[in-house]
């Protein structure tokens, strides 16, 4: 039983040794055995035995090798050899480039199989190959001169590339060297790179400082280091005040004068030109009117003195004034009082605004003021006075006076109008006093608002003449002259059934109480035609009945101010149809308007008229003249007169017919022609109307059978018929139309005998058959109807009042105001009376 126990105890623990050694062939196929490094930049020779990979084994294996520096980045670095495993270097490897190579190991059975893998690290040594570096060579940095010392200029920072944290990466920085070296300034570095000075800047000592600064690492082979260079620019401060050097120019000014430069200060700085701490900036004490001003030339830095307000030499002949300059920029200095070997050093800063610092350097100066030619002075400048219109002339109006302010000459001044639009005014050149030469009218152009403006002089006698100005506002005060006046003289009216308004706008020139409102009133015989409605304001209604007819109608209209004061005016007014057009106006311009064609007709008819007129001409000119057979219509021709008026009865004594007839008859050498003429004179003077017909129809007879004569005085007859017509113009409309062509014939006849004694004879008998036809009574005939007439019903036609006997009589008592005007400026002086 007990050796049961046994076996069973030994069988336990050999499968507890198995799981173990199991468990432990399968962690030694994945545990790193060993650690290689290799050394960066290895001098070689190449290839190198690195080491030895060691696998203890009964039987026999063969190696193999992959990963980074074998057939990874960076490949061919290492290799294996596959019988002994020992590991070789072909090449140097960097420390900043790769710093751990990670490879896997494998050890094969003769029959490929796997036995063992295992995984390899090999760290690359870092040496001291690289220096600690800057950022960039060159450094440039600006500052300003009146910096304090220790104020921070620039930090550097460099960078070592080897291993961290070991020597070879461990640096400091350095200043190696300073240029300009200056005693009063010294650059230092901090441990962090930061760069100071110690002591004072001095631009004009030094504009530019050149500062080399090297790091260098701490290496126990060997110690690496590298340099960088700062420029330090120094900006130029107010440390130097400006110095005044002198002046030019008169120092004289004329009174009253400005923008004239009498003054000019010249000053010296040694700090860089064009810059805040060169420019001069000055300021003048003294000067408590404000006369003067002082500006920088920005070429010279010169200060320019210049007067910008009159000065006055009565005030004073001499102006002292204290002139101070100094920089835009504010002042300051700094100077070393001791070198520390550490730390900063004893300097004194001074600036502006602490005490003790040097004051800007200032001069005085003196300017003379040259005494000139005052103007006069009013003592008032601006006058009113009140006038009214329409007053006498000569009406004094103000009094103006005026002084002399020169204190070293006086002069004698005068008077005089320097502006007077209207020319209503004058001044007496010695005492100033202002009367009127020409009527006042408040109504002028030039009076604006009830005020007239004048401007009045003083000029003296002096060298050069000086003129001084006062302003002179009359107000102009109304009065009632003027009367109401019409806006416009014509309206429009348009016929209607009904009663149509138009108004009448009236203005009057006077002011009020002088003006409107306005009293309108219709004069002459308007009853029944024209009312007004309202007949009170500045504008009327002016009505018209339905039976004012369309025309042009002229209407009499009295328009009267507030006062009475009143005028007469003719109103045209135009009555007419707006049925077809929007007013009377537009009417007319319609029926003035031409058609081009009918423009076209005219010049054509004169034209043709003109060409007429020619051919009369050329024809009368002609030594030989066709003569114009005249037939019977041409007898009973009808000639128009425009007399239609009762004639002056007038009697021929009968001895000068008497004379007329014996010379005719004793005169038989003009032949069987002048006697008939004569014999047929006679018959016309001593017969009845009867008889004139019958001796007319006789005379017509013979003329026919000579119409053959010469018609070479057609003029002259054309003459005579036209006085016979004048003298026959009633008695021809009546009995003896048909005798005016005999007349013609007859008179033709007697002018182609060219016998004056004949053209008397003709011209008695004419005058005295003319009286005789005068004596008859005039005919009282019915009314009768001519084709041109109907017995249509005109009812649109206005009717037609045919007045009394007595009616022309009585209009003469109530005559329009326009002919009593007329009539009272025709009427004789003595009449008058």
């Amino acid at each position: 039983m007990c050796f049961r126990f046994d076996w069973l105890l030994l069988f336990q623990v050999y499968l507890s040794l198995a799981s173990c050694s199991e468990l432990l062939n399968r962690q030694k196929r994945v545990w790193i055995i060993d650690s290689f490094t290799i050394e960066e930049e290895h001098k070689g020779p190449f290839p190198y035995e690195l080491g030895k990979i060691k696998i203890d084994r009964d039987y026999r294996v063969y190696f193999d090798l992959y990963g980074e520096g074998v057939d990874e980045e960076p490949k061919g670095l290492l290799s294996i050899n596959k019988e002994t495993g020992v590991l070789y270097v072909h090449k140097p490897v960097d420390y900043e480039e790769r710093r751990l190579l990670k490879l896997k190991f494998e050890a094969k059975k003769m029959d490929a199989s796997s036995d063992t893998k295992l995984g390899i690290e090999i760290s690359i040594l870092d040496i001291n190959d690289n220096p600690p570096r800057f950022q960039t060579d060159l450094f440039e940095v600006n500052v300003n001169e009146e910096n304090v010392q220790g104020s921070n200029l620039l930090t550097l920072v460099a960078h070592d590339r080897d291993q961290s944290g070991t020597p070879n990466s461990t640096f400091h920085y350095e200043i190696k060297s300073v240029t300009p070296n200056l005693p009063d300034t010294e650059f230092v570095i901090s441990k962090s790179g930061l760069i100071s000075f110690r002591g004072c800047l001095d631009h004009e000592a030094a504009e530019m400082f050149t500062v080399l600064v090297e790091a260098k690492d701490h290496g126990e082979v060997v110690s690496l280091s590298s340099s960088t260079t700062v420029v330090v620019h120094v900006q130029d401060g107010n440390n130097h005040l400006p110095s005044i050097i002198g002046q030019t120019g008169t120092g004289k000014v004329k009174e009253y004068e400005t923008g004239s430069s009498p003054l000019r200060l010249h000053v010296t700085d040694k700090d860089t030109k064009n810059t805040t701490a060169w420019r001069a900036k000055y300021t003048i004490q003294g000067d408590e009117g404000k006369h003067f001003n002082i500006e920088t030339d920005p070429d010279t830095n010169d200060g320019i003195l210049t007067v910008i307000k009159p000065l006055d030499f009565e005030e004073g002949a001499e102006r002292q004034l204290s002139i101070t300059v100094e920089n835009e920029a504010p002042y300051f200095s700094c100077k070393v009082k001791e070198r520390m070997s550490s730390g900063l050093w004893k300097v004194d800063n001074i600036k502006g605004d602490d005490p003790g610092v040097d004051q800007p350097q200032s001069v005085k100066v003196i300017i003379e003021v040259e005494d000139v030619n005052d103007p006069p002075v009013f003592d008032v400048t601006v006058k009113d006075a009140i006038l009214e219109e329409n007053g006498p002339l000569g009406t004094w109006v103000e009094k103006v006076t005026a002084v002399d302010p020169d204190a070293s000459h006086a002069n004698d001044f005068v008077y005089s109008i320097g502006h007077d639009p209207a020319g209503w005014l004058a001044v007496d050149p010695h005492t100033g006093n202002i009367t009127t030469v020409k009527t006042l009218d408040r109504e002028s152009p030039h009076v604006v608002n009830g005020v007239y403006t004048a401007l009045i002089l003083a000029v003296d006698d002096g060298e050069p003449p000086q003129t001084s100005t006062a302003t002179l506002n009359i107000h102009v005060t109304d009065q009632n002259d003027n009367v109401p006046q019409l806006a416009l003289d014509y309206v429009d009216v348009c016929v209607s059934d009904d009663p149509t308004t138009v108004n009448i706008t009236a203005f009057d020139l006077d002011d009020n109480p002088f003006g409107g409102p306005f009293t309108f009133r219709l004069l002459g015989d308007v009853k029944g035609k024209w009312t007004l409605d309202p007949g009170y304001g500045y504008t009327a209604g002016l009505v018209n009945e339905p039976g004012v007819y369309a025309g042009k109608h002229t209407i009499d209209l009295e328009i009267s101010d507030m006062q009475g004061l009143f005028g007469v005016y003719n109103l045209s007014v135009t009555v007419c149809d707006c049925s077809m057009t929007s007013n009377c106006r537009t009417h007319r311009n319609a029926e003035i308007t031409v058609a081009p064609g009918t423009i076209v007709i005219v010049f054509a008819s004169i034209l043709l008229l003109l060409l007429l007129l020619l051919m009369a001409v050329v024809i009368t000119c002609k030594k030989e003249f066709t003569a114009l057979p005249f037939g019977d219509a041409y007898g009973e021709t009808l000639l128009l007169s425009n007399t239609e008026e009762p004639g002056t009865d007038c009697k021929v004594p009968d001895s000068i017919l008497s004379m007329s007839m014996t010379k005719q008859q004793q005169d038989s050498s003009n032949g069987q022609n002048l006697q008939s003429v004569v014999q047929q004179t006679q018959l016309l003077t001593k017969s009845s109307p009867h008889d004139m017909e019958q001796n007319y129809q006789h005379a017509t007879v013979y003329k026919q059978e000579n119409i053959s004569h010469q018609f070479n005085s057609s003029i002259m007859n054309q003459s005579f018929l036209q006085s016979e017509t004048t003298l026959n113009s009633q008695a021809a409309s009546r009995n003896n139309l048909k005798y005016q062509g005999q007349d013609w014939n007859m008179m033709n006849f007697y002018h182609s005998t060219n016998s004056s004694e004949v053209q008397e004879a003709t011209l008695l008998g004419l005058l005295h058959r003319r009286l005789l036809v005068l004596k008859e009574d005039q005919g009282d005939y019915q009314p009768h109807i001519y084709a041109n007439e109907d017995l249509d019903n005109f009812s649109d036609l206005d009717a037609i009042t045919i007045p009394d006997d007595d009616s022309f009589m009585k209009s003469l008592t109530d005559l329009s105001p326009k002919f009593n005007q007329l009539a009272s400026i025709c009427k004789p002086p003595h009449l008058q009376k």
